[in-house]
């Protein structure tokens, strides 16, 4: 209950095992799942009372996402995010599941030719807008305009990297400045969690977004972190995230950690699923965004 609650005090000074908690976070339940079957093994009603803390911290911080999807409504926007991954070997057949979920907006990451050309177009009849900068880009049913890279390369990195970009959606309800990102992978080894670069790069993302003028903005990304990761703090504390929703997403033959994110300001991520499986090593998550 106690690493629930105060996961933040956890130090991430040594192995950055803050992160490391957070990212797995909703999966303390198991350990009280657990406690559970050794306190019934064990016939001790005070095992079984004491884990009334455990319960009541980890439903107070994750109840809500399990509750049923609100109903659709008319001021909402969908999207989807993927990371393709760059050794997909049915581009076609992953733009077409996709588009099946009938997205406003696709964002999608580890864009390398010549499957580039086969997204575009396969998507290109119901998503006449795009554009792309580097191994990132953004498929819209509504025009786009203001089109450019962003600059979230961390130190370090010498060769072309370019995995950002922001353009502004022209939608029915107004416009919408949309994120695209690819923040750097994270490593978890024998040190503990590597993610300098990440974090960077987190950042980087964080200034671009508190400098932007168009008020209503979303943020899609595989951003190589859950939400409760400090480490996105500078996404986190400026956006808002999905209210109801799981999505794991990574990896796809058994998921374990939603990385994929999709954020909003002046906007509500009312809800957020994972899609079927596709030719990726990530699962699609796909989000309702109310405008309203």
């Amino acid at each position: 209950a106690a690493l629930m609650v105060l996961h933040g005090a956890v130090p991430n000074a040594v192995g950055r095992l803050g992160s490391l908690l957070e990212t797995f976070l909703p999966w303390l339940g198991a350990v009280v799942v657990v406690l559970l079957v050794c306190a019934l093994v064990r016939r001790s009603v005070l095992a079984l009372v004491a884990l009334l803390l455990p319960v009541a911290a980890w439903t107070y911080l994750f109840g809500p996402l399990l509750l049923p999807a609100p109903e659709p409504g008319a001021d909402e926007l969908v999207v989807v995010q993927h990371n393709v991954s760059d050794e997909n070997d049915d581009p076609a057949a992953t733009a077409r599941a996709l588009a099946e979920a009938e997205p406003d907006l696709i964002a999608l990451q580890e864009l390398v030719s010549p499957a580039l050309e086969v997204y575009a177009g396969t998507l290109a009849a119901d998503y006449p807008y795009r554009t792309v900068r580097g191994t990132v880009g953004l498929w819209s049913k509504h025009p786009l305009t203001g089109a450019r890279p962003l600059d979230i390369k961390p130190r370090g990195i010498t060769e072309e990297w370019n995995r950002g970009l922001r353009a502004v959606a022209r939608t029915p309800r107004g416009e919408i400045a949309v994120y695209v990102a690819h923040l750097p992978s994270v490593r978890v080894g024998a040190g503990g969690l590597a993610s300098a670069r990440r974090d960077e790069s987190a950042g980087l993302l964080g200034d671009a977004v508190a400098a932007e003028e168009v008020p209503r903005v979303i943020l899609l990304g595989d951003l190589n972190g859950t939400v409760d990761d400090r480490a996105l703090d500078p996404l986190t504390s400026r956006l808002d995230v999905a209210e109801r929703g799981v999505a794991l997403s990574f990896p796809a033959a058994f998921p374990v950690a939603r990385i994929d994110q999709v954020m909003a300001r002046s906007a509500t991520v009312r809800h957020i699923r994972a899609l079927p499986a596709t030719g990726s090593d990530h699962l699609p998550v796909a989000a309702r965004i109310r405008l309203g």
